[in-house]
């Protein structure tokens, strides 16, 4: 019973978990010396539901409220996070985090409509130290591109977030090729060499409609895999591609950016294009 206390306070104020386990203890302990005296627990039940109405009908009064409307009251929601921050780091660290996670709230929140605190990530970096933590207000990816000749920071971007296959594919069942001389391996090698080829040409087809004439760029992200060939024709196309994006990833790059998701390059439009302000790659460490 005092588990499931534990983890409902948790999961309904995020803290406070230690403390409820302290006060059940506590109340168990007195309420043991009063049946030791022979008092009967009916009685002892509702003394308790008499100190919860007590305690409720004082907490409607003492409560101060929150203004949440276009300008939300920070340093109240600063002494809140801070508060609970404290019980858990130590104070010089609990007092930077306080401001970056009151911001990091306000960045998702949404009027009239729940916080889903699913859109704020932790990202742990092996270098330097905690009191280095910072908030990044935009979608961070914990990989950068594959190829040397694409550009490392980007400003006005489409953004195409995509399914596809950009690489050479293994077949998923068991199956054979025979061939009986090395020019039609060549062939065969050619052959499944334009099927990629043809997708990624189609994406830079894309890019020289949307981008053509203007200061625009684009950047391609992909949740399956871009071999180094079909990076190099991105890369001279002057696209920027990342491969391998996590899923998680993908669905909040929907959000923050627009456009759709497409699983297939067949009659791509400028509809199923997000955008992006900047678009920047930062290496941590070596």
């Amino acid at each position: 019973m005092i588990a499931r206390t534990a983890v409902a306070q948790d999961d309904t104020s995020g803290d406070g978990t230690t403390s409820t386990v302290l006060f059940i203890g506590e109340l168990m302990k007195q309420s043991e010396r009063c049946i030791d005296e022979g008092m009967h627990p009916r009685i002892l039940v509702d003394g308790f539901d008499i100190a919860k109405r007590a305690t409720l009908e004082f907490l409607e009064k003492f409560k101060t409220p929150v203004v949440m409307g276009e300008t939300p009251d920070k340093e109240i929601l600063k002494m809140v996070a801070r508060t609970t921050l404290r019980t858990k780091l130590y104070e010089v660290l609990a007092d930077q985090l306080t401001e970056i996670v009151v911001n990091s709230v306000l960045c998702i929140r949404k009027p009239d409509e729940p916080i889903d605190l699913f859109m704020v990530e932790i990202m742990h970096m092996r270098h330097k130290f905690d009191v280095d933590t910072r908030l990044v207000e935009g979608l961070v990816l914990d990989h950068g591109s594959r190829h040397p000749d694409m550009k490392r920071r980007v400003e006005n971007c489409y953004i195409l977030t995509c399914n596809v296959s950009l690489e050479y594919e293994k077949s998923e069942i068991n199956a054979g090729f025979f061939y009986s001389n090395a020019d039609q391996r060549e062939k065969m090698v050619a052959a499944e060499r334009r099927q990629v080829d043809e997708r990624v040409r189609k994406i830079i087809e894309l890019k020289e409609k949307v981008c053509s004439g203007t200061d625009k760029n684009f950047v391609v992200i992909n949740q399956k895999g871009i071999d180094p060939p079909s990076l190099d024709l991105l890369a001279r196309a002057g696209i920027v591609a990342l491969q391998r994006a996590k899923r998680r990833n993908m669905e909040r790059l929907v959000l923050a950016c627009g456009g759709e998701p497409v699983d297939s390059v067949e009659n791509l439009t400028e509809d199923s294009l997000g955008w992006a302000g900047l678009v920047y790659e930062h290496v941590l460490g070596e």
